[in-house]
């Protein structure tokens, strides 16, 4: 593909984050939204308005589109997709990739044959905080992590439980600074799917605690690694870091009183902020240009949604619809 092509962006699903898929798409130079579908005409066509540009069911959106943004509810996703991967259309699906393990193996496969590109939409990964985390923990042996993803009861329709709609941000990005095998899982729920607390340990030893709640009303998102060297501290929403390297504990006598006091070295690492979503769609956009490979796979999809899948049985005491399950790859055996 020539790099300098303008490429025809669509949308399909204009709820509350394909309206900033739209928006974005709209922005990106080098990129044109060339349209947006939905099953719901109204919302399609005031999203077409604002943007100037036309609506239409999915099979006619696919016939003039190089790329597509998914955001329908998880329960299209397998279908969604798959038309536009036959269309020969390079596909986004936001986050939880799919229901069925077994329908992101085609969906992957399918991709591959045809040529297009398939990318998860996991949008955490994009943001700034993220990269330097990365980056930070290069040269350090985590011993244990904690993630909190806490906010109050959404306004928009949600059909999947807390870990599926939020702790899976969380479990991907963990699972990508570790990268290391899950060697077990452990986890409770509450509030009839609105609340989740997890354990996972992984083969190298790192322990992690997650916390997941709908029912919380104030809004936390929030990161935290020991490490042997230090203690790593972020929050995901002002994309700030602290890093903690070094502790002297001493204590004080002060007017007959003792008290302990322990100061810290404090850290504070310069991050450029910038919008995860533009930053993500850039990524993908950039990927269909060059024919390089996602930064969010399907296999990375496929790995997070099986940890959460495990998560969510545990928690909520469900059978899954797929028995066999493997947390380690994402990978399902059936009986």
């Amino acid at each position: 593909m020539n790099t300098d092509e303008t490429l025809a962006a669509g949308v399909v699903g204009v709820g509350s984050m394909g309206r900033h898929h739209a928006r974005v798409y709209n922005e990106i130079p080098g990129v044109e939204l060339a349209g947006v579908a939905d099953a719901d005409e109204v919302a399609a066509a005031e999203v077409a308005a604002e943007y100037s540009t036309g609506f239409a069911d999915i099979g006619e959106l696919l016939e003039v589109v190089d790329l597509v943004s998914i955001a329908v509810p998880t329960r299209f996703h397998y279908d969604v997709a798959m038309q536009a991967i036959e269309a020969g259309v390079s596909v986004l699906i936001e986050k939880p990739f799919v229901r069925d393990p077994e329908d992101g193996r085609e969906l992957i496969d399918r991709a591959r044959e045809v040529g297009v590109q398939l990318q998860v939409g996991h949008i955490e990964r994009f943001n700034p905080v993220v990269d330097v985390l990365d980056e930070v923990l290069a040269d350090l042996e985590p011993i244990a992590a904690s993630a909190r993803r806490l906010g109050p009861p959404v306004s928009r329709d949600v059909e999947d439980d807390v870990v599926m709609d939020l702790m899976i941000h969380d479990i991907d990005v963990i699972c990508s600074l570790l990268d290391d095998d899950v060697a077990g899982v452990t986890a409770i729920g509450a509030s009839d799917g609105d609340y989740a607390d997890a354990q996972i340990e992984f083969a190298g030893g790192t322990v992690c605690s997650l916390t997941a709640s709908r029912i919380t009303q104030e809004r936390i998102r929030d990161l935290s690694v020991t490490t042997r060297e230090c203690h790593i501290a972020v929050d995901f929403m002002d994309q700030s870091m602290r890093i903690y390297r070094h502790s002297d504990p001493s204590y004080q006598t002060n007017n007959g009183d003792v008290r302990y006091t322990q100061e810290s070295i404090i850290e504070r690492p310069s991050i450029e902020s910038d919008e995860p979503l533009k930053r993500e769609l850039r990524s993908f956009v950039d990927c269909v240009r060059t024919g390089s490979t996602p930064r969010i796979t399907g296999e990375d999809g496929l790995r997070a949604l099986a940890i959460a899948r495990e998560i969510s049985d545990i928690a909520y005491s469900r059978d899954l619809a797929v028995e066999g399950v493997s947390i380690a790859d994402g990978s399902t055996v059936r009986e």
